[in-house]
């Protein structure tokens, strides 16, 4: 399909050479052009400039873009949206006082996502997992990662897999899988941690492996859940079958799992909602991007990652949704670049540019999504109507999207 937008009013993230990542004073430009042009082929970006230069098309479908701004899809590299149910007891449990942490004593939190999804067969959690899915892509991701997690046992955690693998074939959208694990720890293993990481590396990991069901490995490093020793155990046997790591980290407390991630040559470090002097200066001239989930510090009322401070420390970062039933049941990353701007500070720029090329970068996707350049993937969002891109954080009740390509195609 040929499909070719003119009468851009403002045409975000072009970048000829589009480099990897962005970090520190980089990620305060985002070069645009005005008046302009994008023509799609075979579902890639083909070229693209200002109307004035603009040569003839043959075949084409035209959209008129005018008074709207055109900008690279979301690129949302942290999400749970392979869940079964909800969890909006607790919901109501944290609004009488309960912390998150004291839900999951009582068996809440994670572990009681796991029972739900362990009781629900893989079709009914294919259908409301792709239900969410079509949700955020027409809230304008086109690409996303979706981990594992809520099933902790062999069964479970390879059936969220397979329907993250099935939606995939089935959607237009770019997936990446991750195998989660060691998100929690079964009720059945409650006082034998070591017992459950035997059964993730000696089965798990394994059957997930031969299965080709997840590109990266990951792991919940927190007090109360998994130590630095348990979580380089893990990163250790992924290697060995070739999985890429990725961490939630620093979440509630700084125990040492950044550097940790870093000596691992971790793809990304994700939550970092307590960081200290030293965890900024151990991803210093790393290949490990930080990822803020600033809905979630919404959702659960918990520090808000300090981005102002990495970026302004040199660092990169990246911006994800962290979508799951028990700390940010929502996948609107537009939500997610306005909250970004209002609690962490970023200028519209860097959060634009944290949600679209670093995100890409956190999912192993710098090559073909998150700008527009020629040759890489045509994901694009339309806006409707707005005086400016800074709008679209300002305005963040409104949805101001007017439609969603992806691959090529009107969503």
């Amino acid at each position: 399909m040929k499909l070719l937008l003119t009468h851009i009013k403002e045409l975000l993230q072009v970048r000829e050479n589009c480099p990897e990542k962005l970090s520190g004073k980089e990620m305060k430009e985002l070069p645009t052009l005005k008046n302009a042009w994008v023509f799609i082929h075979h579902g890639v970006i083909e070229d693209y400039g200002t109307m004035d230069k603009m040569g003839p098309h043959q075949g084409f479908k035209t959209l008129d873009c005018s008074g709207k701004i055109v900008m690279p899809a979301w690129c949302d590299s942290h999400s749970h949206i392979v869940y079964a149910g909800n969890r909006e007891q607790e919901f109501v449990d944290r609004i009488n006082g309960l912390s998150y942490q004291e839900i999951a004593e009582k068996g809440g939190g994670i572990v009681n996502s796991a029972k739900k999804l362990q009781q629900t067969s893989e079709e009914d959690l294919y259908h409301q997992s792709a239900a969410r899915l079509e949700e955020v892509m027409r809230l304008g991701t086109g690409a996303i990662e979706i981990k594992s997690g809520y099933g902790l046992t062999t069964e479970a955690e390879m059936k969220m897999l397979r329907v993250a693998k099935k939606l995939d074939e089935e959607y237009p959208i770019t997936i990446k899988t991750t195998f989660l694990g060691a998100h929690a720890i079964p009720t059945e293993y409650k006082g034998n941690k070591d017992g459950y990481l035997d059964l993730l590396c000696n089965e798990m990991l394994p059957k997930v492996a031969e299965e080709k069901l997840a590109e990266y490995v990951d792991i919940f490093c927190e007090e109360g859940y998994f130590s630095v020793d348990d979580m380089e155990r893990i990163l250790s046997e992924g290697k060995k079958y070739n999985l890429i790591p990725k961490v939630h980290v620093n979440q509630f407390n700084s125990i040492g799992g950044i550097a940790a991630a870093v000596k691992h040559n971790a793809l990304s470090v994700d939550h970092l909602e307590v960081m200290t002097e030293k965890d900024i200066e151990d991803l210093k001239d790393s290949d490990t991007m930080p990822v803020a989930l600033p809905s979630c510090s919404y959702f659960l009322s918990i520090p808000y990652a300090p981005g102002r401070k990495m970026i302004d420390a040199g660092l990169p970062l990246a911006l994800a949704t962290d979508y799951n039933p028990g700390s940010t049941p929502s996948g609107n990353m537009n939500f997610v670049v306005a909250t970004a701007c209002i609690k962490m500070r970023l200028t519209p720029e860097e959060a634009i540019n944290a949600a679209t090329i670093n995100g890409a970068y956190a999912m192993g996707l710098s090559k073909t999504h998150g700008s527009i350049t020629k040759g890489k993937t045509a994901n694009l969002i339309i806006t409707k109507p707005v005086p400016s891109y800074g709008y679209l954080p300002y305005a963040f009740g409104s949805n101001l999207i007017d439609s969603v390509i992806i691959n090529g195609k009107e969503v």
